[in-house]
């Protein structure tokens, strides 16, 4: 890819939208990495593509129905309780 498929025009055009002020000497600076950058990408289309392992199965287990603990033994190890309630720190 060359130089001249990034302008500076496109530069100005990202900047205005990324609302960034950029000097004449940034934007001359930018457009030759911009360029590079969709050097890169193009690169990245030449990699070929593998062949797909197995598909993936799920490795959860099913949901088992269990009975909750009651609101006594919820509450017996909480440093405090209001009301049958978890009382936490007061957030002002």
């Amino acid at each position: 890819m060359s130089d001249d498929a990034v302008t500076p025009e496109d530069v100005r055009h990202v900047a205005s939208l990324a609302r960034v002020d950029l000097a004449d000497d940034e934007i001359e600076q930018f457009t030759g990495q911009f360029a590079d950058i969709l050097e890169y990408f193009e690169t990245l289309d030449e990699v070929p593509s593998v062949d797909q392992d197995a598909e993936l199965t799920n490795v959860m287990e099913p949901d088992e129905v269990r009975d909750s603990l009651d609101r006594e033994s919820a509450l017996e190890n909480a440093p405090e309780t209001e009301d049958g309630y978890f009382k936490g720190p007061n957030v002002s």
